[in-house]
């Protein structure tokens, strides 16, 4: 592994390996500088290259006496400590926050679940597509007339989930600068999912904001708000809300002039809709590309996750990097003076928490 860069190097982590948002969370704190050592199941194998880069892995067995000692151990070292059971299982094997932070008083101790450490549904089995439901979140993505679409799982373990817990373990430091002790992060993406819903939550008495399925400017609903299908079977987004930006997209697609009457009257907007569809057939994606893109029209092509990583915007701002022979995600945010960096894993983790000193 390449040595460590960015804003949080000297930062020590101690993540228990998962699936999902906790990875995330060790993926956003490494790519910035941490030294995370991730403790893996025996045997595992690296199923994300990409997610799970920037580790140094140790296998363990944490049911044995050897495994729960060298948890102790890095526990004792770490700033932080990362895990993603369900509420008890760390207690069970003798390494939740109270035993742990008996030998480290200034650990932050995260927690990354679904529905939380409490609660009726703390204990159950679930997944993002479940979390997201009981928010509201889930209810106000698809069509009008049809059911609930999944946004993949970017809405709740990513954005509601590991967003939040990283955003918390932040926090969690800088008041650790103040009072010198750790602390708990509780991370449940039914949390984390409605705090993302709060602009929703405070316009819902708001007809063009509404979350009722297909009817809301931001849902679907709205011409100018909108993905259409193009001549070669491709698609465009619009999002032309703003009246100038409306008018430049009406005025370089060509589109007809009934379309710049009343544009913010929802009576319009299905058959203006409809006058768009006929209109974005017409040519093909690259075509409306050359004419649109860089415009005050408000446009984008809908592209696939390779032709995204080829798009002059996104190479421009190598937002994809080749590392050892694969391309990455890049580190995000990016940072003035100390910028993150992409690195690989290792399979040294017991030798570095060997190395650590105490925290």
């Amino acid at each position: 592994m390449s040595e460590a860069q960015g804003p949080l190097s000297g930062l020590k982590v101690i993540e228990f390996a998962g699936i999902g948002p906790g990875p995330h969370v060790a993926m956003l704190l490494a790519d910035l500088g941490a030294e995370v050592v991730r403790i893996d199941r025996l045997g595992a194998v690296v199923s994300n290259s990409v997610v799970e880069r920037a580790r140094h892995r140790a296998a363990v067995d944490l049911k044995s006496e050897h495994g729960k000692a060298f948890c102790l151990e890095a526990a004792a070292k770490a700033d932080v400590l990362l895990e993603g059971f369900r509420p008890g299982v760390m207690e069970r094997l003798g390494l939740g926050p109270q035993e742990l932070q008996a030998v480290n008083s200034r650990l932050i101790y995260a927690r990354m679940t679904g529905w939380g450490q409490d609660g009726p549904l703390a204990q159950a089995a679930g997944h993002d597509i479940n979390y997201i439901a009981i928010t509201g979140a889930l209810c106000a993505i698809g069509r009008a007339g049809e059911t609930a679409t999944p946004p993949q799982n970017l809405v709740g373990d990513f954005g509601g989930g590991s967003m939040y817990c990283a955003f918390g373990i932040m926090a969690a430091l800088y008041e650790r600068e103040r009072s010198g002790k750790g602390q708990v992060v509780d991370a449940a993406i039914v949390d984390g999912t409605t705090s993302l819903m709060s602009f929703f939550f405070g316009n819902r008495d708001k007809p063009f904001l509404t979350t009722e399925r297909g009817k809301g400017m931001l849902g679907g609903a709205a011409h100018f708000y909108q993905c259409f299908e193009c001549a070669d079977g491709k698609e465009v987004s619009v999002g032309a809300i703003e009246p100038q930006f409306y008018a430049e997209l009406l005025a370089k697609s060509g589109a007809p002039a009934q379309l710049t009457e009343a544009q913010m009257n929802p009576a319009n907007w299905d058959g203006y809709a409809d006058q768009l569809t006929a209109l974005f057939k017409t040519k093909p994606q690259a075509e409306w590309v050359e004419l649109l893109e860089g415009s005050d029209a408000c446009f984008a092509p809908v592209l696939t996750l390779d032709e995204a990583r080829d798009h002059p915007h996104m190479k421009s701002r190598d937002a994809y990097v080749e590392h050892d022979g694969e391309w990455h995600t890049a580190p995000a945010p990016r940072f003035s003076r100390t910028p993150g960096a992409v690195r690989s894993s290792t399979d040294d983790g017991a030798d570095i928490v060997a190395g650590w000193s105490k925290g």
